[in-house]
């Protein structure tokens, strides 16, 4: 019987692949009643039949890997509760290296497993034969070894899900193909629908995105930007092998492929480096349950090199020889969330070959997101507000997933850049920095210099686990920051404007800080949650009575400027994205004031332009304003400069510093400085489920000013104690590198993390920060433990710190 679709529901799900079905379970589960999925065919014939079915447990970050370990667990327990078979099964996984830069990056991936709570083991080629007795050892290393990793069918999980939320009162409806969205304003009001020759509309309260390898195009239909482009994704099966025994998930990476073994039969699988972007011109209109054409020239490498991995596979016949489509994004994260664009339309798609490992988890959060209106914890790696409005280009998204693809078992090098769809977005200092010698790195679009090459040196990244070769050049730059000047290109970081006759009111709302300052002060401040979770890290500069300016970093000024966005209420302002307006150049460093003064009439000392102010001022023949403020722990002042006017200062300040030895940096040396002052750095050590109080900036939180979003909760952290404390950590010896996620050890135990790590040049160490869990604890008594980082398996002491290792009083910045 044909089921009426209802003119009006809660919520509309768009996809009835493993995403969409899961979205629906999860919603149902928090007592959604008026659930409403609608599929444009069958359920999971778009990806979802097809996908391999591997589920891991192990994520690039803490949540990523808590939501991994969430599907594994719900997948468990479907078929009790669903009574359909999802073919789950913990037969572990081993992932093997051929290479010594795969070996360091598997074993700091074992210990980052370690820090998540996930069990691992560091396997031996000889304890790899004996738990995969097919495969050739030969060039072997190492390997390590999840014990409960598994498999499942993915069709089934889908199927499973679909049934529980069925169960609980949603309707699933195949044959539905949605042909519009409805908006008014910034708010969708529901969809068009056509069924055969039958159409209508359907009201919804909120619509979700879960169209898998059409979520780009389904979001255009509402005018939001979800950039994922389908790709050709292969895989062979063999025919039956006699006495084949249940086996762990193979992975070797460094030769782009998986083994699974399944039902008697091996199934292989790749992830070449050069893939096969798939339908730019659209997908076909049937595409249902389809594979497309074979291309066994494209996979013969791959199968060359499983045959001498594998070689019993040389005498297994081929049974299927399958090509399918599936999505990729630009940075190969999923796409999750609440869509910048419109205040009631939610995204989950483009899950780059891990949706059936990632589904579960990614439904549960969304679901919880969508149902109490806050992140249920820091989602920030697939938040679909991270993605710049230019990533939606249908050229660039070609581009890119030739690539992407590829990366999932590409060596995950520290500091590797992409090397396809460059350059697209460049500051106004491009090609004096180009012709400077500088390296480019890419975020968020942006083309920035993250290292300066000296003459005659390969001006391009050398990739290792180890000392790359810029180091000694970063050092250099690093130096010239902590005892000269140096000049640097921060234009990428966002700009906002908030203008209007309530801008003080409204931001002393949204923000921590007290905004209530004179005409050229600059507050340093957060955007709390309800929580007094941080949302943003920000400068604030009062430019007049009406008019603010807001920095950001560069990668969040979209979902900074949509946060604003969203808690304007009845305030009478206006708020626009003002970073193309102005370049920025960062002239820091202990002479940086003479710099300034050779070029400039204005009044660099303490008597007019205090550390934390601003002033507008002539320099050369131009015009610009200058901030008093630092990210590297030096005097220093980053210059806003009209984008017209900006080469032009360029020229001034680097011809100005020559007999100054002035010395052009870049974001490396940026970073390096700012661990060694301590300084926090969003999305890694500080994020939405990090209390501001925890995280070390009390200071900037101004509880006697009006009520502001999280004040409560500020309080009531301080009046209950902290439960946790970021702490710097420096260590004892001077050669091994931190980059994040190294597990902290106290007192022998794994207790947490890093957050984020960097070589400190003046301190001579790395450096890295962490949250210790202190609940009850002194100060003292944190730092009266014995700490250790865990490095590639290997356990290396470690000095605690509470406060700053480099000029912990400041007093250099305010000279």
């Amino acid at each position: 019987m044909v089921k009426t679709i209802p003119s009006k529901t809660r919520v509309v799900i768009i996809g009835g692949g493993v995403i969409g079905c899961s979205v629906a379970y999860h919603l149902t589960k928090l007592g959604w009643k008026d659930v409403v999925l609608l599929e444009r065919k069958k359920l999971t014939s778009g990806t979802t039949w097809h996908a391999a079915g591997l589920i891991a447990q192990l994520r690039a970050t803490k949540n990523m890997t808590k939501l991994a370990k969430y599907s594994q667990e719900l997948y468990g327990s479907l078929e009790a509760e669903t009574g359909v078979a999802t073919g789950f099964r913990r037969c572990g996984s081993i992932t093997v290296a051929l290479t010594d830069a795969r070996k360091e990056e598997i074993l700091r991936q074992a210990s980052m497993a370690r820090a998540f709570g996930v069990e691992v083991e560091e396997i031996s080629p000889t304890e790899i034969k004996a738990r995969y007795p097919h495969v050739n050892i030969d060039d072997i290393k190492a390997g390590v070894y999840l014990g409960k990793d598994g498999q499942g069918d993915p069709s089934n999980i889908a199927l499973a899900l679909a049934k529980g939320a069925r169960q609980h009162s949603a309707q699933i409806l195949e044959q539905v193909l949605v042909t519009g969205i409805r908006k008014d304003g910034k708010r969708v009001t529901g969809v068009d629908w056509q069924r055969g020759d039958e159409t209508g509309f359907l009201q919804a309260d909120m619509v979700v995105n879960c169209g898998g390898m059409w979520g780009h195009e389904v979001g255009r239909m509402a005018g939001v930007n979800v950039p994922l482009h389908a790709c050709e994704h292969f895989y062979i099966v063999t025919e039956s092998i006699p006495d084949l025994p249940q086996l762990p998930v193979l992975r070797v990476p460094d030769e782009c492929a998986y083994y699974k073994e399944d039902a008697g039969k091996m199934l292989l699988g790749a992830f070449e480096p050069n893939a096969k972007p798939w339908a730019m011109d659209g997908i076909p209109k049937d595409f249902e349950f389809d594979q497309l054409p074979e291309d066994f020239d494209h996979f013969e490498p791959i199968l060359e090199a499983a045959v001498n991995r594998v070689p019993m596979l040389a005498n297994a016949g081929i049974h299927t020889f399958f090509n399918g489509p599936e999505s990729f994004t630009p940075d190969d994260a999923y796409h999750l969330g609440l869509a910048p664009e419109l205040g009631n339309f939610w995204v989950a798609a483009g899950f780059n070959s891990i949706g059936i490992q990632s589904a579960g988890g990614a439904g549960m959060a969304l679901a919880e997101w969508m149902d109490t209106g806050e992140k249920p914890f820091d989602l920030g790696d697939v938040d679909i507000s991270r993605m710049q409005p230019f990533q939606g280009n249908k050229t660039y998204l070609f581009e890119r997933s030739k690539e992407t693809l590829g990366l999932l078992y590409a060596d995950h090098f520290p500091f590797r850049q992409k090397a396809t769809a460059r350059g697209i977005r460049r500051t106004p200092f491009h090609e004096h920095l180009n012709a400077e010698g500088a390296v480019f790195g890419e975020l968020a679009g942006w083309e920035r210099a993250n290292w300066i090459a000296d003459p005659g040196q390969n001006a391009e990244y050398e990739y290792s686990w180890t000392r790359q070769n810029w180091f000694d050049n970063v050092a250099r730059e690093h130096r010239a920051i902590r005892e000269n000047v140096g000049m640097y290109d921060m234009t990428s970081f966002g700009k906002i404007r908030v203008d209007g006759p309530q801008a003080e009111a409204f931001l002393n709302h949204v923000c921590g800080g007290n905004l209530s300052v004179p005409v050229g002060k600059i507050i340093y401040t957060q955007f709390l949650n309800s929580r007094a979770g941080i949302e943003a890290d920000v400068t604030v500069t009062r430019l007049s009575e009406t008019s603010y300016i807001v920095v950001t970093p560069a990668a969040t000024r979209l979902a900074d400027q949509t946060w604003l966005e969203r808690h304007m209420d009845d305030f009478n302002v206006f708020i626009h994205d003002a970073t193309n307006a102005e370049a920025v150049l960062a002239v820091m460093g202990p002479k940086s004031r003479h710099l300034l003064q050779k070029v400039s009439p204005a009044d660099f000392t303490n008597a007019t332009n205090l550390f934390g102010t601003a002033q507008n001022i002539e320099i050369g023949m131009a015009l610009a304003r200058v901030h008093r403020v630092t990210y590297v722990g030096e005097l220093g002042w980053e210059i806003y400069i009209p984008t017209d006017m900006a080469a032009y200062v360029f020229e001034v300040l680097r011809d100005a510093g020559r007999d100054m030895d002035l010395k052009l940096c870049g974001m490396h040396m940026m970073d390096s400085c700012r661990m060694e002052k301590g300084f926090r750095h969003f999305g890694h050590d500080i994020t939405c489920e990090d209390h501001v109080l925890e995280a070390g900036l009390g200071f900037a939180v101004k509880t006697d000013k009006s009520n502001f979003i999280g004040r409560d909760a500020v309080l009531k952290r301080r009046d209950d104690g902290l439960q946790s404390r970021l702490v710097q950590f420096k260590l004892t010896e001077p050669q091994p590198l931190l980059y994040h996620a190294e597990p902290i050890l106290r007192d022998g135990q794994v207790i947490s993390y890093l957050t984020s790590g960097a070589y400190g040049h003046t301190l001579g160490a790395a450096l890295g920060m962490g949250y210790i869990p202190c609940a009850g604890e002194s100060a003292a008594g944190i730092l009266a433990s014995s700490y250790e980082i865990e490095i590639a398996g290997t356990r290396v002491r470690a000095e605690p710190s509470l406060k700053p290792f480099y000029d912990p009083t400041s007093e250099r910045v305010k000279v």
